[in-house]
């Protein structure tokens, strides 16, 4: 199985190639990739939104328990988008980093240093031949009792970096072009306008309006600290919105 250049140095995630390049790693990224979600998060002055697309591939299956959207404390949650079975179990891994911190530390752990314990966990799996590196990359949104809004991206090679705006998925490019000139001038979102910047951008990116049960929207605010998934209702409604400022 000949891959030109590639050919020997992808047979294992600690060695690089000539080119300095980690193939398993890169190969993660192309994961997810195709996973075939696209994923939209946007942070507000009081608002942080993350917007998924939702797909439920077989019409037997109980739609509510396909998701992509994770809470992790009471203020503090994600999506997630790569390989599902990855997704799941990391998820459970990010949910005992939270909880043991809360229980050693008195208070909720900041969403900064949870995305920064999250990005610890990944590059990790770059360092070791005997385990593969997971699939996945998470779109974190969390409210700090001392910043506010935040809106961080880990990636499967470990690195993480905190956005007013991005992407994550099959369409993160297009995502990110499309927010790029949404926020265009120093242009900020409070609150209704940051959910429906974050469906307007992804109804743009997937080129056909979104239905209430074709996506999933987190959201946490200064008002309404605690992260919630909103309802099917709430989605209706923005979608409207939208629909009515067009």
């Amino acid at each position: 199985m000949s891959r030109g250049s590639a050919a020997g140095y992808d047979r294992l995630i600690t060695v690089f190639s000539p080119e300095g390049r980690l193939y398993q790693i890169e190969y993660a990224f192309k994961a997810v990739k195709n996973c075939g979600l696209t994923m939209v998060g946007v942070r507000g002055t009081d608002t942080s939104v993350i917007v998924s697309q939702k797909k439920v591939s077989d019409k037997l299956m109980n739609p509510e328990s396909v998701t992509s959207l994770y809470a992790i404390s009471d203020k503090i949650g994600c999506c997630m988008a790569g390989v599902v079975p990855d997704c799941r179990a990391f998820i459970g891994r990010v949910r005992q980093e939270a909880h043991e911190f809360r229980y050693k530390n008195g208070y909720d752990m900041p969403p900064e240093v949870l995305a920064r314990r999250i990005a610890d966990m990944q590059q990790v799996y770059t360092q070791h031949a005997g385990i593969r590196a997971p699939a996945v990359t998470t779109m974190l949104i969390g409210m700090d009792d001392e910043e506010g809004a935040k809106l961080f991206k880990c990636d499967p090679a470990g690195f993480f970096v905190g956005y007013k705006a991005t992407g994550a998925g099959q369409k993160d490019t297009e995502v990110n072009n499309t927010l790029e000139k949404k926020f265009k001038g120093g242009k900020e979102f409070s609150g209704d306008e940051a959910v429906q910047l974050a469906l307007d951008t992804l109804q743009t990116v997937l080129g056909n309006d979104i239905k209430p049960d074709g996506v999933e929207i987190g959201v946490v605010s200064k008002e309404k600290p605690r992260f919630r998934s909103l309802t099917q209702d709430e989605i209706e409604s923005q979608l409207n919105a939208l629909a009515d400022r067009d």
